[in-house]
């Protein structure tokens, strides 16, 4: 068990890019931390509980919360961070594209988030933050990606939906929606031209998105929001 009060928070995709900043930042603030991801390696920080699995399969999403309530006895804030991103023009998509992006993108975020919610209740409150895309709100013709759009703009509204449904109850709902980010899924060769669809003309770093994680974190009176952290792409172009 933790200590007396340390807060816990599981993160989805936490093996690399913004899940591994995201960890870093929570260690930092003092919370615990339920980190989960495919590939994730043991970690040697005894504040630091990982899960090796694919957040697509519900079984997952159980044993990350039931990690959370064994090594900590609660969980106060999910980030659901996992996501897969598959740009194709719409009608080249194929059935397995569809099959692996509803997947992880809705049905991940659906079975933890559904799980992690009466922990947060029996406590008095809690905070969800869902990692979303500025292609919700702002397609791109250079960027052909409906199923972004399907299911990260299906999370996007579910965030505003879970914020007033929990809203007397203490637990907090927030979106951070980003532009293009720095991360191992972008080659360094497609930085340039990634850096040009956003009207400040620079791609996103991880810290960009991690620091807006935080800010809803501290931001008592804050939920139900979209938080575009996206370089002015959801301003226009």
């Amino acid at each position: 068990m933790s200590s007396h009060g340390q807060k816990v928070a599981v993160i989805t995709g936490a093996s690399q890019g913004i899940g591994a900043g995201l960890l870093a930042a929570y260690r930092k603030l003092g919370y615990g931390v339920v980190a989960t991801s495919r590939t994730i390696a043991p970690a040697d920080d005894a504040d630091v509980v990982t899960v090796q699995g694919d957040i697509a399969d519900p079984a997952t999403a159980e044993r990350v919360i039931a990690a959370g309530i064994e090594r900590f006895g609660r969980v106060d804030t999910l980030i659901n961070n996992a996501g897969i991103f598959i740009a194709k023009p719409f009608t080249e998509y194929t059935a397995d594209d569809y099959a692996a992006v509803i997947a992880v993108n809705l049905a991940g975020f659906f079975r933890i988030t559904q799980l992690a919610i009466p922990h947060m209740l029996a406590q008095g409150g809690g905070h969800v933050v869902n990692i979303t895309t500025s292609l919700v709100d702002n397609p791109d013709s250079n960027v052909p990606s409906v199923l972004a759009s399907l299911t990260k703009g299906g999370v996007q509204s579910a965030t505003k939906s879970l914020a007033i449904e929990y809203a007397t109850r203490g637990v907090r709902v927030n979106a951070v929606s980003p532009g293009t980010v720095k991360t191992p899924m972008h080659p360094q060769e497609t930085h340039q031209a990634l850096a040009a669809l956003h009207p400040v003309r620079r791609m996103g770093d991880v810290s960009d998105i991690v620091d807006a994680v935080v800010y809803l974190e501290k931001a008592p009176f804050v939920t139900g929001e979209i938080l575009h952290v996206d370089g002015g792409m959801s301003a226009g172009h």
